[in-house]
């Protein structure tokens, strides 16, 4: 009996601490918020995924989503729609997510320099599709 209650309370602590770990670095799927576009200066650097920064692809940086994510951007003022691969982190802290000047062309929002938006984590495959298709249509 007491090894029962004894391995029935390491389960519940062990439940309790993947639960609080997995918590505080849950990263987010969707948001609202200010986009905003790469500098120039940032061309051929490294990303923290480790890529080479090119200001042609269509990629963005972001504190709230995880890297890798494939994400739909939408402009909130003009409803255009971009795919972007979550690649990099970000310094502003204001902002919720940095678009390369060509996904920023896309949406619209180069001239205003900022834009609100609505940003949605979707499937690899559905972003990768999509971001194709961007890339023939430019």
């Amino acid at each position: 009996m007491r090894i029962s209650i004894t391995l029935f309370c390491i389960v519940i602590c062990m439940c309790c601490v993947n639960g609080h770990a997995y918590a505080k670095y849950k990263h987010k799927h969707k948001a609202r918020g200010t986009a905003s576009y790469y500098a120039g200066k940032y061309d051929g650097r490294k990303t923290s995924t480790g890529d080479v920064f090119s200001n042609e692809g269509y990629t963005a940086a972001s504190n709230k989503f995880r890297l890798g994510a494939y994400a739909r951007v939408k402009d909130l003022e003009n409803g255009k729609t971009v795919y972007v691969l979550i690649n990099d982190r970000m310094g502003n802290q204001e902002r919720l997510i940095d678009l390369t000047t060509a996904a920023a062309d896309y949406l619209g929002c180069r001239k205003q320099g900022l834009a609100h938006v609505r940003v949605k984590v979707v499937h690899d495959r559905k972003g990768r599709r999509h971001i194709r298709r961007q890339q023939r249509n430019t």
